[in-house]
């Protein structure tokens, strides 16, 4: 009897011809995710994934949890296919649980994938369940029993196992092509990539300062949010760009209820070059159907004229406690909540545009040098590299 963790795979498995190429992918995430930690072979077998397990067997899960693909997770058994060393796995696991837990009632669970054994499922549940019964003071109960008791029945190893831990599911890292995520301090934007990351996504960053009118420190609280993302989506790079003097000129030439959309335009793109230059397949925003004024129907519409990049919103239609709630599910909210400032809060109009007109903002725009700013902007901004959390080197 061998202790492993079990990975069901969700809607993984119902990728056809192309399972292949996604099992590979989450195998090598799992591999990378685990790596500084004691643990055997990867392996996939018959719809599920193990890893086997010697020690540290809750920090590996806690790992696993951030790979994207995985539904959920058992600390599972692997015996071999005999009735007999079945029952005496089962007897060692009952052992430990009755003497950890005062459970009265239980249910046994049979998935047979090794069909051509002359037992169905229920039949083998049967079994089990007779032999509990026999020596144990349990009852069974099937409809809410204290104690569930899993196996998959497969040719020639099973598994037993008696909890299902959730993951976040999803596809693996990569598997969707790769984006550029719009990453401000806020709330939004670190939910919006992990959600693209969930999506098989590889996510690269893009964050605007108006420095020195922002701090440093708002730039680390950047850091700090992407290292949170990457610690689910993998190793990222991130460009830091100074839109000050972009704003500046923006101020000094166009009509202050345009500023902020203005300077979202600029902001897709220089978005949009950075995708050019790096083949990214999607620009990524936090953006949530009016938030803000920027974010009202006719506010996107000029923002995504700029662009025929696929522009994701996975926000949009989102109520904000539930943005909240995956943002504190995740590990980003708390410092997302941190009070530093950010460049959007730099010659905010007291009075936005609520209604723009595409036509307007190109009117005013034609006082810019909108190649040059861009240029420039670009040309000065930093790379600064981003690792997981849960990748190390």
């Amino acid at each position: 009897m061998e202790k492993c963790i079990s990975m069901s795979l969700g809607e993984l498995i119902l990728k056809g011809k192309n399972r292949n190429q996604f099992l590979r992918k989450l195998i090598s995430q799992v591999e990378k995710h685990i790596k500084d930690l004691p643990h055997g072979k990867v392996y996939h077998n018959m719809g599920k994934v193990y890893v086997e397990v010697y020690e540290n067997e809750d920090l590996i899960i806690n790992r696993l949890k951030h790979v994207f693909g995985i539904v959920y997770m058992s600390p599972s058994y692997r015996i071999e296919t005999d009735e007999e060393k079945i029952k005496e796995a089962l007897r060692e696991i009952l052992d430990k649980e009755l003497s950890e837990n005062s459970y009265k009632t239980f249910k046994v669970l049979t998935k047979r994938a090794y069909k051509s054994y002359p037992l169905n499922s229920m039949e083998i549940s049967r079994n089990l369940g007779a032999f509990v019964l026999k020596n144990y003071p349990l009852k069974v109960d099937v409809h809410k029993p204290d104690l569930n008791i899993y196996l998959d029945f497969k040719k020639d190893y099973s598994y037993i196992y008696t909890k299902k831990i959730r993951a976040y599911g999803g596809l693996p890292q990569g598997t969707n092509g790769r984006g550029l995520l719009l990453l401000s301090g806020g709330i939004d934007s670190p939910v919006a990539g992990f959600l693209m990351a969930k999506r098989g996504i590889a996510l690269d960053l893009l964050h605007f300062h108006s420095y020195p009118f922002t701090s440093e420190r708002a730039e680390e609280k950047v850091k700090k949010l992407g290292e949170i993302v990457a610690s689910y989506s993998g190793k990222m790079t991130m460009f830091s760009v100074n839109l000050l003097n972009i704003q500046k000129e923006i101020n000094k030439n166009c009509p202050e209820d345009e500023m902020t959309l203005i300077s979202r335009r600029f902001m897709m793109r220089i978005a949009h070059s950075l995708s050019e230059k790096n083949s990214y397949d999607a620009i990524i925003t936090g953006e949530n159907l009016g938030q803000v004024a920027s974010q009202t129907i006719d506010g996107l519409k000029v923002t995504d004229a700029i662009t025929n990049k696929l522009v994701f919103r996975p926000l949009i239609g989102m109520d904000k406690m539930d943005i909240i709630r995956i943002a504190e599910e995740i590990g980003t909210y708390e410092t997302s909540i941190l009070p530093y400032e950010d460049c959007c809060t730099v010659f905010l109009p007291k009075h936005p545009s609520l209604r723009p007109r595409l036509q307007d903002m190109e009117k005013s725009e034609e006082n810019l040098n909108i190649e040059t700013l861009v240029e420039d902007a670009i040309n000065n901004m930093k790379i600064i590299k981003i690792g997981g959390s849960n990748e190390k080197e």
